[in-house]
């Protein structure tokens, strides 16, 4: 696929005919008995069983590369796929079976359909794009796995990744104006704007099965395969942007927000119960990263960190720890610039206390402290005015202080389970206080006159 760097999907490419000029009747000679047999060069002595038994001993990829003889060939090639034996070769269906040392079976049957996928492309080559999707689809819809509610056991199979393998072979090198249009046929095929909004619509955790559905199949189908960056920015893009800001918070923690590792369900209230772990997280500060690195006109800074305030409040208000965690494993450039955001429209005191909290995730997790005091030092100028700049640090220093005394008041009023959890946490965060002002001491240290 070609770099999306500053290309609206929307835009016409600049080529001198489009996909959609050519001629749509590609496949209504296959089944004619007068082949050009001049086309098929030394195989037009061989009768159409023999060159079908001949395939047998290629591989995929061997085949796809005899595709691209010619016409006439590509489209003997396509009749055989479409026999019963061609149909039982190529479309495998061993979706299940894992139980092989290592799960080799998992490699192997992934590059199948990775071959796969370029036998289609090349075989397909000449036809416009909806016509290619139709054909794939009519030869693909026998396999059950590969719909949207086609497997009883999608967290136990494989074919949602093959299918994406395919796709993402198939489509690779495809301008943005023809993915787009394979995204509206597979949200045609699927519904799947439908489903996706029952599901960002309803209560959070009331639909958890196509919670489920929508999460494996936009990750295995869509997201999951990409190489490059702006190729998952693009799909990712396509699956939040016709959505309004609170619904695209919802739909990015369906897709990357924490699961269940007993079922793979959505745990929507993992932020909000207590403090979380990095691997909770991590999916949705790569996706929130892949958005505001590629950096397309879809995509505005405003727009990215708006999407991170939304998400906050998913399904109700994170902790503020979790919060703070989310910002760390974002990145720099979007901590900052939320964290500015805040200073710009007069919420110095949320902002005092996100500090409060970064200093404890770098004391748990043993991060350097003197980012989490550089950061302050870096949103201090934010402030327009000396004053301003005083009251924040002020506020700093007592929120510290403020949240201290939280802990302590939930310690002596809490269950002795719930005491040791607030115990351990209020430890970190009174070494994390020392540290942060070590580190401030340093700094104004190292400013003064020698």
């Amino acid at each position: 696929m070609a770099s999306r760097i500053n290309t609206g999907f929307t835009l016409i490419p600049n080529q001198k005919y489009r996909r959609s000029n050519r001629r749509s009747s590609y496949f209504s000679t296959i089944d004619s008995d007068s082949q050009p047999l001049s086309t098929l060069g030394n195989f037009k002595a061989l009768p159409l069983e023999i060159f079908q038994i001949t395939l047998r001993y290629l591989s995929v990829k061997d085949i796809s590369m005899l595709s691209m003889v010619s016409k006439t060939v590509s489209q003997y090639i396509i009749n055989y796929i479409s026999t019963s034996s061609g149909s039982k070769r190529f479309l495998l269906q061993d979706f299940h079976n894992l139980e092989l040392p290592g799960r080799r079976q998992d490699s192997a049957i992934l590059e199948h359909y990775r071959s796969l996928g370029l036998l289609f492309k090349r075989c397909t080559l000449l036809l416009p794009t909806k016509e290619r999707l139709k054909y794939i689809h009519k030869i693909l819809t026998e396999i059950s796995c590969f719909k949207f509610n086609g497997c009883a056991a999608p967290m136990q199979c494989l074919g949602l990744p093959c299918y994406g393998i395919f796709l993402q072979t198939l489509t690779a090198g495809w301008d943005d104006l023809e993915c787009h249009r394979v995204y509206n046929f597979l949200c045609e095929l699927t519904h799947l704007s439908r489903k996706m909004q029952t599901a960002v619509c309803s209560k959070p955790g009331s639909a958890r099965k196509l919670e489920l559905r929508i999460r494996l199949f936009c990750r295995n189908v869509l997201l999951d395969h990409w190489t490059h960056r702006s190729d998952s920015a693009f799909w990712l893009t396509r699956i939040l942007k016709p959505w309004p800001m609170v619904n695209q918070a919802r739909l990015l923690y369906i897709i990357f927000g924490p699961i269940s590792p007993q079922d793979g369900q959505v745990v929507w209230q993992k932020m909000i119960e207590g403090p979380t772990d990095e691997s909770s997280l991590k999916g949705l500060a790569d996706a929130i990263r892949l958005l505001y690195d590629t950096r397309t006109k879809e995509w505005t800074t405003d727009d990215v960190i708006s999407l991170v305030d939304e998400l906050s409040v998913v399904p109700r208000e994170w902790l503020l720890e979790n919060n703070a965690r989310l910002l760390i494993l974002s990145g720099n450039n979007i901590c900052f610039t939320f964290m500015a955001s805040k200073a710009v429209n007069g919420r110095a005191l949320e902002l005092a206390r996100l500090i409060v909290f970064l200093a404890l995730v770098c004391e748990k997790e043993l991060y350097c402290m003197d980012w989490a005091v550089k950061m302050m030092q870096k949103v201090c100028k934010v402030f327009s005015t000396p004053v301003e700049r005083h009251n924040f640090l002020q506020s700093v220093a007592n929120a510290f202080a403020c949240i201290i005394m939280e802990m302590l008041q939930s310690i002596t009023s809490g269950d002795r389970e719930e005491d040791d959890r607030n115990f351990l946490n209020l430890f970190h965060l009174v070494h994390a206080q020392a540290n942060f002002h070590k580190e401030v001491l340093y700094l104004t240290m190292n400013t003064l006159p020698k």
